[in-house]
């Protein structure tokens, strides 16, 4: 298992759209991945969980990924969220 912190940068946080872009991305990997956001732990595959964090903009949270695949998914999930989303 892998993980790391990252802050969300685009401003307005992860609404609707870049949660889905979150979970598209994720979607691509076998690991399982989840993130860590005020002690309650996210499924990154899942817009609904994603949605429920209610992460905002500036906020920092911790990607976990275990499986197969965890480095290359862990990389490529902190650069989508490092570049914004989408956004």
């Amino acid at each position: 298992m892998v993980s790391q912190k990252v802050t969300v940068k685009n401003p307005t946080g992860l609404h609707l759209r870049p949660a889905g872009v979150l979970c598209k991305k994720a979607i691509e990997y076998d690991s399982l991945i989840t993130f860590k956001f005020k002690n309650n732990i996210a499924n990154a595959k899942s817009v609904l969980s994603v949605l429920g964090a209610c992460v905002k903009s500036g906020d920092e949270i911790e990607i976990s990924c275990d499986g197969i695949d965890e480095e290359k998914a862990l990389a490529d999930i902190v650069k989508i969220i490092e570049d914004g989303l989408g956004e």
